[in-house]
């Protein structure tokens, strides 16, 4: 009976394996960021770029009143699937100021590759830019906005990208000028499969 059970199901497991590994991704990709994976330290600029054809996954963010009303960040990147293509062309978007609420997405139906981002003082947070990448013609549908990261101003921020079909193509935040925080919404949409005549969707 075990037998039988093993040769029924071996073939099912072959089929599916062989479809995600057409696509290119690795399921083990996202790993414990511990406390040595910031991208920053509270109070200091950086700039973030995901490796040549990978766009980003994962944000993952903690909250430190004490210093300045900051937050140290952490990316994960993830390569596109095959039917995708290359990135033919990559650019930093407009910087958005530190103090105000905002809307972008990337410009030209490029994805999210990458972040910038400066701390200011005066302000206790940050302006903010966009690395995007545009990937032939391919256009966005489907696009939809996450729940709010954090739940709550001062909370940590753990946003995965868990459908495969959706990536981010931008956020809206808004600011609290009592809590001195940010609280992200993700853009996350699907892209065509073949080229289409618009510029910017």
């Amino acid at each position: 009976m075990e037998l039988t059970l093993l040769w029924v199901l071996l073939p099912l497991v072959t089929v599916v394996w062989g479809h995600y590994g057409d696509y290119g991704y690795p399921y083990q990709q996202y790993h414990d960021y511990g406390d040595d994976g910031w991208v920053n330290l509270n109070r200091q600029g950086f700039s973030y770029q995901c490796p040549h054809g990978q766009v980003v996954v994962a944000v993952r963010s903690i909250f430190n009143k004490k210093e300045g009303s900051d937050r140290q960040w952490n990316y994960e990147c993830m390569p596109t699937p095959q039917t995708l293509g290359e990135p033919t062309e990559c650019w930093w978007e407009e910087i958005n100021r530190a103090g105000m609420e905002w809307y972008q997405t990337c410009s030209n139906n490029g994805l999210v590759a990458g972040f910038q981002s400066q701390y200011f003082e005066s302000v206790l947070d940050r302006e903010w830019q966009f690395y995007c990448c545009r990937y032939s013609k391919r256009c966005p549908y489907s696009c939809w906005l996450t729940t709010e990261y954090p739940g709550h101003y001062g909370e940590e921020i753990d946003m995965i990208s868990y459908n495969y079909d959706y990536y981010i193509r931008g956020a809206t935040t808004t600011f609290s000028a009592v809590e001195r925080d940010r609280q992200w919404k993700f853009i996350m949409c699907r892209m065509t499969d073949y080229d289409c005549e618009f510029a910017s969707v």
